[in-house]
């Protein structure tokens, strides 16, 4: 079994030397483009995500000739179970359909749950204290 620091290492590695694919898609969910922040080769042990939107527990999977749909359904099911859905998307939809790739995930995004809202502060400070008269 793997562990979590060869995990990180092989995460790093991965955020270092992207496919051709994932760096095409990358230049589209990197700086908030689609209104949500995305991170590249997110651990979520035991296993590392292409790309992940924390504000909407939505992972991103490029799927290439090599990918296990037995491997894909097992850890789909796992990140299910820890709220999160993922999404897979083949090397020729990136190559050849990037907007409807987009599309999709932009539905996505709009249709998952926050992870957490913006609440005020439980215990905000008294009115007035540290204002100098």
């Amino acid at each position: 079994m793997v562990t979590e620091d060869e995990l990180y290492a092989r995460a790093r590695e991965m955020r270092r030397n992207p496919t051709e694919l994932e760096k095409r898609l990358w230049r589209h969910l990197s700086n908030t483009q689609l209104g949500h922040k995305f991170r590249r080769q997110q651990v979520i042990f035991p296993y590392i995500c292409d790309f992940f939107c924390p504000a909407k527990g939505l992972v991103i999977e490029v799927d290439g000739d090599t990918h296990d749909p037995v491997y894909d359904e097992r850890r789909d099911a796992y990140l299910l179970s820890q709220g999160f859905l993922a999404l897979h998307f083949s090397n020729h939809d990136v190559f050849d359909n990037m907007d409807g790739v987009l599309a999709a995930i932009v539905d996505a995004l709009k249709n998952r749950p926050d992870r957490w809202s913006v609440m005020p502060h439980p215990n905000p400070s008294p009115e007035g204290e540290g204002l100098s008269a």
